[in-house]
């Protein structure tokens, strides 16, 4: 019964590997192309035409901040099924000037006049994930304007002005989005104004069809003309609030108009010579450095990447990391999250002894450290400063509550809390959730080496910690560490209060070679065989020698990685 069980999962990986194998002169075979090389600056979206309109924005004077809210405002246009400013947005930002990383935690609050016995006593055991109820404060507009107060150069109306362009001129659809807004129909189209906003021929737009959303680019309009205070403040807030309150939810004026984005230290762990760097919680970022920390007690390069014994230490580590943070990973200005503790050498010493080189684990309890989930685009310039940004709605297209006349969708965050009472993520009014979305940078001797990301809910800490790996232990180059298969986890305890009991699962992308997934099995890991959730991958390395820029962006997505 066993080989029975597994037959099929090899004839999908010997025919995967068929198809995706092809020589190169140079490099791995599994990579798509070449990097792209340039000296005067470099975007990579999830989107050509947003890389070229970041470019576009370089070559008029603007900085990467301005590149990069206007590859974002893009995207927001062109990929609803990922971002938008009704979702939250994280950035880490080098600045040349002072030589300085500085992190912006721009990610919303919970509506205040929404308590947890509001759900408890509606029959809820967990927040929901689509309308009103699942809502949260919108913190993207508000990030765009704190960037650019610090690091902007043009004015947001130049800034702004081709996602207006494309909005009412229209443009077409590309292959993977348009697979996406397909799918959001069933679970959304029945909120109001989603149709009207997203479907106003009657059906989703296909791959190659012009579409356009003149309500988003009016809002866009406004929001350079006014500025941050007409979304939280002004007409934009008033009909988010009276939309959301005839959909039975909370989100209100006062919620909207007392938003502020946090500017924060980022934190890093040094991994073999090199610092990674994340924002401290409410995201889950510092879940890299945990792997990291426990990973860099073994011989990683030595075992190569097509392992069992590398594999199963990764799948080992993710779930050490990622006990730790379903149970303490929160707003840190409502509990005491234990955060240098968690990613100290020390720590991660404690946790690397509970792992079982030739035996998975079915569970790990989190640690005892001593106390009182998406779009990712990148962007540098000529004068070397380099901005990490990631943006999300969440599920998608979020909540699905479209307010009328404005042409985009509120993020539902707010599922990221849990109902349990005493846990660090429960849900309380004014507070920030759970968050999955982390940008990524890496320093070499105090300077700016690498700025990434991988988008993918959970995947995202698993995805970043492999692209450190693939560079640093396996000496691939910036495209080759994205486009190499991946191994994700699943079923790990959540921050929403699930908790892991059976091991989880591992999943395998098409390349790793059987007798590695018969070993897995061996040592009682749960292979299972999944297409498309292995994450998004952009990156700009810095060569200080050459005085050039890498860029990168992987074949997952429909993206592209441009210089000039």
């Amino acid at each position: 019964m066993r080989k029975k069980a597994f037959l099929p999962l090899l004839l999908i990986w010997t025919i995967s590997s068929i198809v995706n194998s092809q020589d190169r002169v140079t490099g791995h075979n599994f990579a798509t192309r070449s990097e792209v090389i340039a000296q005067n600056g470099m975007a990579a979206t999830s989107h050509p035409l947003a890389t070229q309109a970041a470019l576009d924005i370089l070559k008029q004077g603007g900085s990467a901040v301005d590149a990069a809210i206007a590859a974002n405002a893009m995207l927001g246009l062109m990929e609803p099924t990922g971002c938008g400013i009704g979702g939250d947005l994280f950035a880490i930002i080098w600045d040349a000037d002072s030589e300085k990383l500085h992190g912006l935690n721009a990610s919303g609050r919970s509506p205040k006049g929404l308590s947890r016995n509001y759900y408890l006593d509606e029959g809820y055991e967990y927040i929901p994930s689509s309308g009103a109820l699942s809502v949260s404060v919108p913190g993207t507009v508000d990030g765009w304007f704190e960037m650019h107060g610090r690091f902007g150069r043009l004015d947001m109306e130049t800034i702004l002005k081709p996602s207006i362009e494309y909005g009412r001129n229209g443009f077409p659809v590309t292959e993977l989005i348009a697979y996406y807004l397909e799918r959001s129909v069933g679970r959304l189209g029945h909120f109001p104004n989603f149709r009207e906003t997203y479907m106003p021929g009657g059906s989703m737009p296909s791959k190659g069809e012009i579409f356009r959303n003149p309500y988003l680019a009016n809002t866009y309009e406004i929001i350079a003309r006014e500025g941050r205070d007409v979304f939280y403040k002004g007409t934009i807030a008033r009909t988010i609030e009276k939309y959301i309150g005839e959909n039975g939810g909370f989100l209100s004026q006062e919620d909207l108009g007392s938003h502020t984005s946090e500017w924060v230290d980022p934190v890093s762990a040094n991994y073999r010579g090199y610092d990674v760097w994340q924002l401290p919680p409410n995201g889950q970022g510092i879940a890299v450095l945990q792997i990291l920390n426990i990973l860099e007690g073994y011989d990683i390069g030595s075992m190569g990447l097509y392992s069992p014994e590398y594999l199963h230490l990764f799948a080992e580590a993710k779930k050490l990391a990622f006990e730790d943070r379903a149970h303490y990973y929160a707003d840190m200005d409502f509990s005491a999250v234990p955060l240098e503790k968690l990613i100290s050498k020390e720590y991660a010493d404690e946790r690397r002894s509970l792992i079982d080189p030739e035996r998975a684990a079915r569970r790990y309890d989190p640690g005892l450290p001593e106390q009182p989930s998406t779009i990712y685009l990148t962007v540098a310039d000529k004068e070397g400063n380099m901005v990490s940004l990631i943006q999300s709605n969440y599920r998608g297209m979020g909540s699905g509550m479209t307010p009328p006349g404005l042409g985009f969708v509120i993020q539902n965050r707010g599922e990221g809390f849990t109902l349990k009472p005493g846990h660090f993520n429960t849900y309380e009014p004014g507070k920030r959730p759970f968050h999955t979305i982390i940008p990524g940078f890496i320093t070499k001797d105090g300077y700016p080496y690498m700025s990434f990301g991988v988008m993918g809910g959970a995947m995202q800490p698993q995805g970043h910690a492999q692209i450190v790996i693939n560079m640093i232990d396996f000496g691939m180059n910036l495209q080759e560490a994205g486009d190499a298969p991946r191994i994700q986890h699943m079923g790990s305890s959540e921050p929403t209060g699930q908790q892991m009991t059976d091991g989880g699962a591992v999943m395998l992308e098409s390349g790793f070679p059987y007798e590695t997934i018969r070993e897995l099995i061996e040592k009682g890991h749960r292979v299972q065989w999944a297409s498309g959730p292995y994450g998004g991958y952009q990156a700009i390395l810095w060569d200080p020698v050459n005085r050039v820029y890498y860029g990168a962006s992987e074949s997952r997505k429909d993206g592209q990685a441009a210089g000039y």
